[in-house]
């Protein structure tokens, strides 16, 4: 999921280098949700390790 949040990434600057805004912003946007989301389930992975008794890393 990460990646697919840095693939947006990526594909905002160049809309934004080229100047189609409209396609930046909605880049942008989505790979924001997208990093937002990977971090809460890294969240929660990290969590359930913990519950289960193994070290978080």
């Amino acid at each position: 999921m990460l990646g697919w949040a840095l693939t947006f990434l990526i594909v905002a600057l160049i809309a934004a280098a080229l100047g189609f805004s409209g396609i930046a912003g909605a880049a942008s946007s989505i790979a924001q949700i997208l990093f937002v989301i990977f971090i809460i389930l890294f969240v929660v992975a990290m969590i359930a390790r913990a519950v289960q008794g193994r070290p978080p890393m």
